[in-house]
């Protein structure tokens, strides 16, 4: 059984594919605000897309990232994976430069899941960015060194004229994806997440869009922020993964997350007791669609757990965990339980 506090830890992280299509794939426009509050930088919804009728597949990317971040919408959606197939309600609002998201399951205890995001960087950070905000040209050039993209025309998902991105990666480290685009608006209607034999492993599809409506105003976001320093690091990570300005800390369990852009990976690491009878089992366990590697670890200051979870192969999840280090002298300041 996995101990509670990275149950909820892991719980959280399985909510993340519930906003892949409200918020997750595209939180930014292409025109940084000319004025900067004393606090916030943002965004401007009103600039049009440089291309009106995108011609290839980075320019239909950008216009996918840029659209989701601009659109308020409702929408019914569907998630089927290994654990089953679930519907959702989606909701999507932007009011005087806030973001309010809510997902809402429809099946079994009602759950819904609200997040307003007046701040806050939701999506991928480029290395070195030096403060610089994201955008979504640099995203997809990130991703296209990365991926193989290839553009489908006349695609059709949910009534609506779409065109289909495939993203075929470059080496055996990550998945392959497949979007769905809508032609009119831009927003993301369908992606499935396929493994090196080309099985699904998941689908989530919108069923049916309801109104969507262009926001014109701007999108506040806070400063870029650097993830907090851990006592430990990863000295091996599949080309592109990047350190995103994500950190949690739960008592004694820490996390790092690192992205390529469409594929995430979360690290946690926690020192354990002799007592402690509720660890982890070392090897590979499965969460729905994504895959957990545990490995326990022993160092002059005691012992420690580490987990890496992400929709990534086996293989990729167990050589990222079997490569992480300890620094030892600032273990000593994070002295495992006894």
């Amino acid at each position: 059984m996995l101990k509670m506090g990275m149950f909820r830890v892991i719980i959280s992280w399985r909510a993340k594919p519930v906003w892949v299509l409200a918020a997750a794939v595209g939180l930014f426009s292409p025109q940084v605000l000319a004025e900067n509050s004393e606090n916030h930088v943002g965004y401007e919804c009103a600039g049009t897309p440089q291309v009106d009728v995108p011609d290839d597949a980075i320019q239909w990317l950008e216009r996918g990232l840029w659209a989701s971040h601009c659109y308020a919408f409702q929408a019914r959606a569907v998630a089927i994976d290994t654990v089953g197939v679930r519907t959702l309600a989606l909701s999507h609002r932007i009011q005087d430069g806030i973001r309010q998201q809510v997902v809402q399951y429809l099946d079994g205890p009602s759950v819904s899941i609200e997040r307003r995001s007046p701040v806050g960087r939701l999506a991928w950070t480029e290395e070195n960015s030096n403060g610089e905000l994201p955008s979504p040209a640099k995203w997809a050039a990130h991703l296209d060194q990365l991926y193989t993209i290839e553009l489908e025309e006349n695609a059709r998902v949910a009534g609506r004229d779409a065109v289909k991105l495939d993203f075929e990666p470059l080496d055996e480290w990550r998945f392959a994806h497949e979007w769905w685009i809508d032609r009119d608006t831009g927003l993301l209607l369908k992606q499935v997440l396929n493994d090196r034999q080309g099985r699904v492993i998941e689908t989530f599809q919108i069923t049916q869009l309801q109104s969507p409506e262009k926001y014109t105003g701007s999108v506040r976001v806070d400063a870029p922020q650097l993830a907090l320093d851990t006592p430990w690091h990863t000295t091996w990570l599949p080309d592109g993964f990047v350190a995103q300005p994500i950190t949690f800390s739960e008592g004694d369990v820490h996390q790092r997350v690192y992205s390529d852009g469409l594929a995430t990976v979360s690290i946690f690491v926690e020192p354990l007791s002799s007592e402690d009878t509720n660890d982890l089992q070392e090897g590979i366990q499965q969460l729905g669609v994504s895959a957990v590697a545990i490995q326990h670890y022993t160092t002059d200051a005691g012992r420690w757990q580490l987990v890496a979870i992400g929709e990534l192969p086996v293989a990729t999840l167990q050589r990222i965990v079997s490569l992480i280090t300890f620094d030892e002298e600032n273990l000593q300041q994070e002295q495992p339980r006894n």
